[in-house]
Parts: C-alpha cells; structure tokens; sequence
C-alpha cells in the first residue's frame, strides 16, 4: 500500500434547488425544481482527498452503482493513470452508456484532481498547460416554452449580468425573434432543441430560424446517433450544427470529429469522462471540427470543463445555466464576473465543494 492507494470512493447525490423566473420546467413529463448530478469524493491513504461529479438521473441508481461495483473495484488500487480503463474494460458488459459510464466518469474527474493536487499544479498543466487565464462564459436558459414576454424578460436579467452571449432551449423561430428583437442583432444566441425534429423535418424548421441569425442549431435531430442524417444535414444548412450530450459513447462523438459530420462536438464529462473529453478536444486539432464542452451542471466536472477550454487550441465559451440556485457552488472561489471567469490556479481542479455540499446537504 502506497499514499496514493485510494481507500475510499463515495457518491454523494447534489440536488441544487432552482428557480428561473417562471413555473418549473418539465423534465420526463413532471416538473423539475431540481438540477442533479452527483459529487465523487476519492480518498487515498495519505488523506489526499480529491473530487468529480456524475450525471445523476436517480440518485438511488447511481449511489447503487457507486456501493456495488466501482467503490469495491477502486478501494485498494493505486489512483495511477491506468485504473480508470481497467475499469472500463471490467465493467464494459454493464453497458456502454447509462449510470455505470457516469459514475466512471466521475471516478475519472477525481482522478485528475487526485494527479494535478499530488503534482501541485492545476489541473490544466496536465493537459499541456492553458492557453488562456480567462474564458468567456454564456448564459443558458432553460425551456420558456416559447413564451416571448419570459424570453424577453430573462434575456435581458442576463444582459443585465454582464453576459454577451445567450443559449435558448426552444423549438420555434418565433422563441429565437423574440430573444434576437431583446438582444439586438451582434449578440450570439445558440438554439438547443433537444432532439426536437426527425431528419426530414429538420431542414424546414432551421430555414425558418434563419433570418433570426442562429449562432448554432444544438441537438437537431432524433435519434441524435443519426451521423449520416446529421452530415447530410449539416451540408445543407448555412448554420453550424453542434451534437454530443446525448452521445452514447465517446466512440461515437469521435466519428462525428473525424467525419467532419457536424461543426461542433459537445462531451459532457460528467458523462464520458475528462480523458474522453480530452481526447476529443485534441482530435478536432487542425480540423473544421470544434470541441464545445456541453456544461449543464455546477460542480467539480464544470471546473473539469473550465481546464479543458482554458487549455484546447481553439478558444470557445463555457456554458453556464443561468438560473438561480439555492446554492451556487464556487461562488467565492471560482466566480463569475461579468461574463467571464478566470481560470482558477490552485493545484488540482482550483477549488474544493463547500463543506455543505460535501456533507451532503442537499442530496435530497
């Protein structure tokens, strides 16, 4: 036994209440008051202890997944670089997606804040070292369902922020006019639409965007794994398409990169991992493809994500739901100002969860 043999791996479940300035959006066809996700908290033998985050649909899954399979295979193992695809590789028979992938990932983030924290360094001088000491963040709205007043009074709360470009989570052309008449004609405004439409469908509705200026059109089609209906797409649409939270695999994000399929690639790592994530970032290197970390959460893997983007070739915002919390994680440490946020220089991902947090405050 080492001090880097890790002796502990808990999952503690966060469920950041929210609210954003209207009724609570739906979410599997019930209300959503919650933003979930989960803290991966690795301890080794020395009391080094380090932080990720998984995607958390249902706590009970995951923290399931967490007791029965990675805490048992984890506990004892040096916390070295070939852990995590070992792994992999034991548990690959559980699935390629779903809770054992996420938890993984998560177990991966705490990795890289187990390796940078020992070397005392931040985490992005494992990834070749940053590019840049500040990235510019975006605000990401949630569903307003297309009401133009709620559109136009949210805008402009995150103009008002200090925020110079904007994410919607709509379906229509009449959503995006109503957010591009607020914020004026210079202002970037992505649109997600979640899958919204089937191949043939998708080319009449983003025509109709058009004149709005989309900045990209987010997740087009369903079923999102479609990388021929999306290249096929993208080839006939003026405006950049961008794909991959909902990727099933890191494989499959990788054969978007290397087609060249669509203009923007979106890993989550709270999903995949930071090493996949990291992975796909150096393969659009040189290409016409560029990595964009989809960020929909507020713990350790939205630091994961500021590394990676402070570190990548090419310069891109970081997504930020914009929302009000009960709690903002890194509020003091890692703030937000004016749009931008400084990447944070102390060793591993810059920042540790907030004691409430940690002691699982709000994993109910």
């Amino acid at each position: 036994m080492t001090a880097n043999t890790i002796v502990s791996v808990r999952c503690i479940p966060m469920r950041l209440p929210f609210h954003h300035w209207s009724p609570p959006p739906l979410f599997a066809g019930r209300p959503r008051d919650k933003l979930d996700s989960a803290l991966v908290r690795v301890e080794t033998t020395d009391g080094t202890v380090a932080w990720g985050e998984s995607y958390c649909v249902e706590p009970r899954a995951l923290a399931a997944v967490f007791e029965t399979l990675v805490e048992p295979l984890a506990r004892g193992k040096d916390g070295s670089d070939d852990l995590l695809p070992v792994m992999q590789r034991t548990l690959h028979n559980l699935g390629r997606s779903g809770p054992v992938v996420h938890a993984l990932a998560g177990l991966d983030i705490a990795l890289w804040d187990l390796h940078a924290k020992r070397a005392g360094v931040p985490l992005y001088q494992l990834l070749g070292g940053k590019r840049r000491d500040r990235v510019r963040v975006y605000a990401s709205l949630l569903q307003y369902y297309g009401d133009a007043g709620r559109l136009h009074e949210v805008a402009s709360r995150a103009q008002d922020d200090g925020y110079t470009e904007i994410k919607l989570h709509e379906r229509t052309a009449d959503a995006l006019a109503a957010v591009r008449r607020t914020v004026g004609p210079k202002v970037p405004v992505m649109v997600d639409t979640n899958c919204a439409w089937l191949p043939d469908d998708a080319q009449a509705q983003i025509a109709a965007m058009l004149p709005h200026d989309p900045y990209w059109i987010e997740e087009p089609l369903w079923p999102p794994e479609d990388d021929g209906a999306l290249a096929r797409l993208q080839q006939a649409c003026p405006v950049p398409l961008a794909v991959g939270e909902n990727a099933s695999s890191a494989y499959a994000l990788q054969r978007l990169a290397e087609q060249g399929s669509v203009r923007y690639v979106q890993p989550s790592v709270i999903k995949l991992g930071l090493t996949a994530a990291w992975q796909l970032a150096q393969r659009c290197n040189g290409s016409a493809t560029v990595c964009a970390p989809q960020v929909a959460f507020f713990g350790p893997g939205y630091l994961a994500s500021l590394h990676l983007i402070a570190a990548q070739q090419t310069e891109v915002s970081l997504e930020r739901l914009y929302v009000e919390l009960a709690h903002v994680p890194y509020a003091h440490s890692v703030p937000i100002a004016h749009g931008w946020v400084r990447v944070p220089e102390q060793p591993g991902l810059g920042a540790d969860p907030e004691p409430e947090l940690a002691e699982g405050l709000y994993r109910n």
